[in-house]
């Protein structure tokens, strides 16, 4: 009985421990978005110039300041299933990481901080930015 008592106490403590982590009580670390934008426009998501702008203007809605100029590669050209375009961009808060599939139209986003920030924001400022047409997103306090 004593054991049942002591484990349900555990459980009982982990879930305050988890309440408090989520609502900016200790432990909390940052904030991340994580975006899935499907059957994007096309012309945008293999434009450098459009992306490029994307972060900045994104960095601008979700006020966050860049650091150091944005990275942008393109990638996987021997394979149509790879072929697209990675950026990185440093803020002074964490990074905003995307990757964008040719094949498919899409992109995938994460904006990770330790600045809270809008995210309804940035998820409409990314799907309207980007045309797309399907969104799938998840928000975690870490």
């Amino acid at each position: 009985m004593k054991k049942q008592m002591s484990r349900a106490n555990s459980m009982e403590n982990l879930k305050e421990k988890n309440l408090k982590e989520k609502s900016g009580g200790p432990g909390r670390y940052g904030y991340e978005l994580i975006l899935n934008l499907y059957n994007c426009d096309p012309e945008t998501i293999k434009s450098r110039k459009k992306l490029a702008e994307y972060v900045k203007l994104l960095c601008k809605v979700i006020k966050m300041k860049r650091y150091g100029p944005t990275k942008l590669e393109h990638f996987g050209h021997s394979n149509p299933h790879t072929s697209g375009f990675s950026l990185f961009q440093f803020i002074e808060t964490s990074s905003i990481v995307g990757h964008f599939s040719e094949l498919w139209n899409s992109a995938y986003i994460n904006i990770f901080s330790c600045k809270e920030f809008d995210e309804k924001k940035a998820l409409e400022f990314s799907k309207n930015f980007f045309k797309a047409r399907k969104v799938k997103s998840w928000f975690l306090v870490r």
